[in-house]
Order: structure tokens, then sequence, then C-alpha cells
């Protein structure tokens, strides 16, 4: 079999395994990994956000089953999310490589940041933000960089006093129509039919752990999964940042 191919599952399997344990992480992983070997911003946030389609249908319907949504959470992010996602494609698709390299590390970094002041008992907001306003700025930040809409949404969510069962359910739930419309976009800017066996490989490799996620996140300590997806990301804009200069 194709090793290029193998590689591809590998990035979906474990992006995927690290989100769905934390419900976040998929689109950071992947698109970082993707980016470091080699493929463009605008064709790997479009990978991840194709192959999500299947990863957080499998999640959501998981989280509708065992009742973690709140519908009136839930049609809030999904409408306002959908809308960020959209606007962040277009940008994403009609900004030379050049520039949006630098974007994509740079925010990969403030979101390994963010991560590790989680991590630390640091990110706790005083004042929240309007809920509609959380899902625009995750719907385009997650279009932008390739991933961010779990670690944006989720994070100021809980941050900010919601019920943690009921955020995380209704935000993996919302991410799969986000995902749709944000694929949706960026097929009619892009032409992924190069990309077939990236798209494939991610779909595949998230599908494949997707179910497994739940008893890791069931036998892991929620600090060491902060600190693993912390390093994992900071190692990898680092990669990037590297890549930049060479």
């Amino acid at each position: 079999m194709d090793l290029e191919f193998l590689l591809f599952v590998a990035i979906g399997f474990a992006a995927q395994l690290v989100d769905g344990a934390l419900g976040m992480a998929f689109g950071i992983i992947a698109s970082s990994s993707l980016i470091a070997t080699g493929a463009p911003p605008a064709i790997a946030s479009a990978a991840v956000h194709a192959a999500e389609i299947v990863t957080t249908g499998i999640s959501g319907a998981s989280h509708v089953w065992n009742r973690n949504v709140d519908r009136k959470l839930f049609l809030t992010l999904v409408l306002s999310g959908a809308a960020g996602g959209v606007l962040g494609a277009f940008v994403l698709t009609g900004l030379p490589e050049e520039i949006i390299k630098p974007i994509v590390t740079l925010y990969l970094a403030v979101m390994a940041g963010l991560i590790f002041a989680r991590l630390r008992g640091r990110a706790r907001a005083a004042w929240r933000p309007p809920t509609p306003a959380i899902g625009a700025g995750g719907g385009f930040l997650d279009a932008v960089g390739g991933g961010g809409w779990g670690p944006l949404v989720v994070s100021t969510l809980v941050a900010t006093g919601d019920n943690p069962r009921r955020s995380v359910g209704s935000v993996n739930l919302a991410e799969f129509f986000i995902a749709i419309i944000v694929s949706v976009t960026f097929l009619s800017q892009l032409d992924l039919a190069r990309y077939g066996k990236l798209v494939i490989g991610l779909m595949i490799g998230g599908a494949l752990a997707a179910p497994l996620a739940g008893y890791l996140l069931r036998i892991m300590r929620m600090r060491a999964a902060l600190m693993l997806i912390g390093v994992v990301v900071a190692v990898l804009t680092v990669f990037n940042v590297i890549r930049l200069f060479i």
C-alpha cells in the first residue's frame, strides 16, 4: 500500500483519537501535520474539513445518543459558526500562500499557548462574549487555520461557566454541520480532485479512531491529555516556523 496514503491515515487516526477524548484538536493536529508534509494551507484546511464530515458525524451522533446536547446552544453555534466559517474559507482561498503560511503558523502558536494556559488554570474569562460571537469567531478561525473550533468555542464556554458535558456535546454536533458548509465553500473555490488520497486517508484514520475516543477519555486524566496536545501543537508550530525560513 502507498506509504504516503498510510501517513494520511495515521494523521487522521491520531488527530481524531485526541479530538474525541478532549473535544478539540482534530483540525489543529491534522492541519499542522499536513502543512509540515508540504500541503498548501488552503488544501490542508479543505481536506481537514472534508474529513471532519465523517469524524464529527460519528462523534455528534454519539453525543445525541447520550443526551449531551443543549438544543438552543447547538442552534446558535451552528448558525453563527457557519457564517464565520464561510467567510474564513473565502479569505483563505483568496490570499497568496506566502501570506497565509505565517498567519496559520502564528494562529497555531496561539492555540498552543491557549492549551497551556488552560493546563495551568489561567484561562478564566471574567467577561462572557455573546454566544453568536463565540461561534462566528470559532468558525472563522477554524476555516482560516484548518482547526480551532473546539479550542476556541469549548474553552470559552467552559471557562465562563457553562456545563462541560453540554458544551462539548453541543460544540461537537455543531461542528458536523459547519464542516459540511465550509467544505462546500472550499469545493467551490479549489480543485480537490488532485488531493483525493489525502482526504480519504484522513477520513479512514479518523473513522477508525472515533469509536476508541470514548474509552481513551475514560482512562486518561484530563491534565495528561492537555499536556499531550500542548506539546504536539507546540512542536509542530516550531517545525512550521523553521519551514518558513528554509
